[in-house]
């Protein structure tokens, strides 16, 4: 029994001074954090000299002899901590840290020399060695260890990945672009060429930045024209650059030399697609049809290009000569292949063109309804397909085929989002024909949507109805512009802006004034008038900054400069914007994504 009280009595002495040195350590901490360091002496030297946990308490105890500038005791405290731990290299590079908090830097940097120049040759040892100068942030020496690790291991590309990770901290890009680029001459793996696009990405600023690059890869290519990294990457630094001229023939070069099927040329159409870089897109989807009818890109290259010049010529000023003589070639890919599962998105294409552009309404409609019967399509091309031919129904005045063919969509793809898109053309053509009430019930039911762009477009034209119809003189105002909102449906931009303009005239003071600029920027943009575009934008934001369209208005700006202008400050200023004054937009998560992308964070 005595034995057990003594146990007892042992355990709780033990107990009790455990939660002491635990309640001092915290108190210690705070008188450091507040800046009493004389306090946080006292308790820190306390605590080292008890003997137990000395390397737990060691940093803190140096740090605050460091702040009260005790040099003498820290060097003593250190000295003391070499001699115990001889293999430890913390120790001996905070006695360098010590005289160089005294001012005395060349013998500190002479004292950090001297424990490179001992370094042995193990490969482990001069890297911990590296790693205790990152932590004292001497990260020069950290780089200098490793540089004399290769010469010790007589291996110039040992400690690379240590090398990128440090120059990359440090943002040293001359030297992040040399490792990188030495690198690849040893392994050009594609997991390394994307490490290497994405850090590129988060690190670089400026056209200067990406010529380091630029140059470096050329130099290496002079001498190793067969190395894929190395055009790879030289290929994604002109795209960087917008230099898609440049960045197709270095892909085309690639795929000639490595004598492949055009994969990388196909991929790379994509991205200029993305980018509105039409002429390339078209340029090098014409490089695969010359490998002929076997090569794998044929077919899709050939109606790749009919859609490529059907964006350029549809998002530009059209001219009647070109678009029909696209559609001529539409014809003829079509005679050469048939009409199948295998074109219609050709067929579609043209389809569309006839209708909005060429006012061939009824071609279009027949073109349509036989890609409906051609066997083995899936159901959702099929109905997608049937809601292209309701709007071309609209488009030729035919409403009630226009409303039975959404209606069958609706029926047959109930709670999909083809299905809801269907139910919202109908509110929107009930809308167009100026039957206010029963296009609102219809859009209030589409608002709880579980497509996001669906439910806010229904919102939106619910919000329009209903701001605009509490009056006669309003509901008038909304009859006209619902006109012009269907003249810009069906391509016919120039009355449409003939009618919006009337409608200030015939209803002054009307609450339509922020719609009216939206549709109007809408329609300059598809004219490719981007500053008139912009002129009706800034207007919105200047003068309706609180209404339904200047979070829009703000992320069209954005977009415009991203995309069209290559004016990526301008961009992100308008992104930003989005952020921070419209938290709840639909388009805060893509702004943000957009700004970060721009502002080259790594997103990977």
């Amino acid at each position: 029994m005595k034995k057990i009280l003594i146990a007892f009595l042992l355990l709780s002495t033990y107990i009790s001074g455990s939660a002491q040195v635990a309640s001092e350590d915290v108190l210690g901490l705070q008188y450091y954090q507040s800046g009493d360091f004389a306090k946080a002496l006292s308790i820190y030297q306390k605590l080292f000299n008890q003997g137990r946990n000395q390397l737990q308490y060691y940093d803190p105890y140096l740090n605050t002899l460091i702040k009260l500038k005790q040099y003498d005791d820290a060097e003593k405290l250190v000295r003391k901590m070499m001699n115990a731990h001889k293999d430890n290299f913390s120790f001996r590079v905070d006695f360098g840290r010590i005289l160089k908090e005294r001012g005395l830097v060349e013998k500190a940097n002479e004292w950090y020399n001297s424990l490179i120049k001992d370094l042995p040759k193990d490969e482990n040892t001069i890297r911990d060695l590296s790693i205790t100068f990152y932590r004292a942030d001497a990260y020069d020496f950290s780089v200098k260890t490793l540089h004399s690790g290769r010469k010790i291991l007589n291996d110039e590309n040992a400690f690379a990945f240590d090398l990128l990770a440090l120059y990359r901290y440090q943002k040293n890009k001359p030297m992040l672009v040399q490792e990188y680029v030495n690198l690849m001459g040893k392994d050009p793996s594609t997991q390394l060429i994307h490490q290497a696009k994405s850090t590129f990405s988060n690190l670089f600023e400026s056209a200067e930045d990406y010529d380091l690059l630029r140059a470096a890869l050329l130099k290496k290519l002079q001498k190793e024209p067969q190395n894929v990294a190395y055009a790879e990457m030289l290929a994604w630094q002109y795209i960087q650059q917008k230099e898609f001229d440049l960045a197709l023939k270095q892909i085309i070069a690639l795929d000639k030399r490595l004598k492949e099927d055009g994969d990388r040329v196909y991929d790379l159409t994509s991205v200029f697609l993305s980018n509105k870089a039409y002429d390339q897109a078209i340029e090098a989807l014409e490089y695969l049809l010359t490998k002929g009818p076997a090569g794998p890109h044929y077919v899709p290259a050939k109606m790749q290009i009919l859609y490529t010049k059907n964006l350029r010529l549809t998002s530009a000023k059209l001219s009647q000569p070109e678009l029909l003589l696209l559609e001529k070639d539409y014809i003829a890919l079509l005679g050469e292949f048939g009409k199948s599962r295998n074109t219609v998105f050709a067929m579609r294409q043209l389809a569309s063109l006839q209708a909005f552009y060429l006012n061939k309404p009824k071609n279009a409609e027949s073109l349509l309804e036989e890609v409906i019967k051609i066997p083995g399509l899936q159901q959702a091309v099929i109905g997608q397909t049937k809601l292209e031919l309701g709007d071309i129904y609209v488009l030729t005045g035919e409403i009630w085929e226009a409303a039975l063919t959404y209606g069958q969509v609706e029926k047959e793809f109930a709670n999909e989002p083809i299905g809801q898109e269907a139910k919202f053309k109908n509110a929107k053509l009930s809308y167009y024909r100026g039957d206010f009430i029963w296009s609102k019930a219809q859009l209030d039911v589409l608002k709880s949507s579980t497509s996001q762009l669906i439910a806010n477009d229904a919102l939106n034209l619910s919000l329009l109805i209903a701001e605009n119809t509490e009056s006669e003189a309003d509901t008038n105002a909304l009859i006209k512009y619902a006109k012009a909102d269907f003249l810009i449906f069906t391509n016919q931009y120039d009355k449409a802006l003939k009618t919006l303009d009337s409608i200030n005239t015939l209803y002054p003071k009307n609450s339509l004034e922020d719609d009216i600029l939206m549709s109007k920027a809408r329609i300059y943009q598809k004219q490719n008038l981007l500053d008139k575009s912009i002129e009706q934008l800034n207007l919105i934001i200047a003068n309706h900054s609180t209404d339904l369209w200047a979070d829009d208005a703000l992320f069209m700006l954005a977009e415009t400069y991203e995309t069209s202008m290559n004016n990526n400050a301008k961009a992100m200023e308008y992104y930003q914007k989005i952020i921070t004054d419209f938290p709840g937009s639909l388009y805060v998560t893509e702004a943000r994504k957009r700004f970060r992308t721009l502002r080259g964070d790594n997103l990977g």
